[in-house]
């Protein structure tokens, strides 16, 4: 966040506006789909041979259930989600989510992404406002299209935008 807070005071020095979104992701961390996350590592990453093959092994069959005392549940495989408390889910989930940083820079607009914490600014002059508002609209729109085909879910009513 230190970064964009030091975009923004930049831009505000020089007398432009800036228009920051802060995007919230509905259960982000458990809605990763393990194959989509398994197809795009080589794709994208070059990730390939033993090193997909850890991370493959890592993923699939996992498997989940609750005990209390002496009673457990059936166990139910797990095909979503990055493990929790884990060193490698933040990883996985960046991995996983880096495309609408690409999609944000084809918008003219910056990112900053944190594990499922993901801020889209840009800055203008005062007479643009108008403008920007309509690239900032239009970028989310095309991030919000990305995240429903990749089974992730923005919350819109805990997004915010900031002028």
């Amino acid at each position: 966040m230190t970064k964009v807070l030091s975009d923004i005071l930049t831009a505000l020095d020089t007398g432009d506006i800036g228009m920051l979104t802060l995007l919230d992701l509905s259960a982000a961390f458990d809605t990763v789909d393990h194959n989509i996350l398994l197809r795009r590592l080589p794709v994208s990453y070059g990730l390939g041979g033993t090193v997909l093959s850890w991370f493959q092994s890592y993923l699939d069959g996992r498997i989940q259930f609750v005990r209390r005392s002496r009673s457990a549940s059936a166990p139910v495989l797990v095909k979503f989600g990055v493990p929790r408390g884990s060193v490698l889910g933040p990883i996985l989930f960046l991995l996983y989510t880096a495309d609408p940083l690409k999609l944000v820079e084809r918008n003219n607009l910056h990112a900053f992404a944190y594990a499922d914490d993901t801020q889209i600014y840009g800055f203008c002059l005062p007479s643009d406002a108008t403008k920007l508002q309509m690239q900032v609209s239009a970028c989310i729109d095309e991030v919000t299209l990305w995240m429903q085909s990749n089974r992730l879910q923005l919350n819109t009513a805990k997004t915010e935008i900031l002028w």
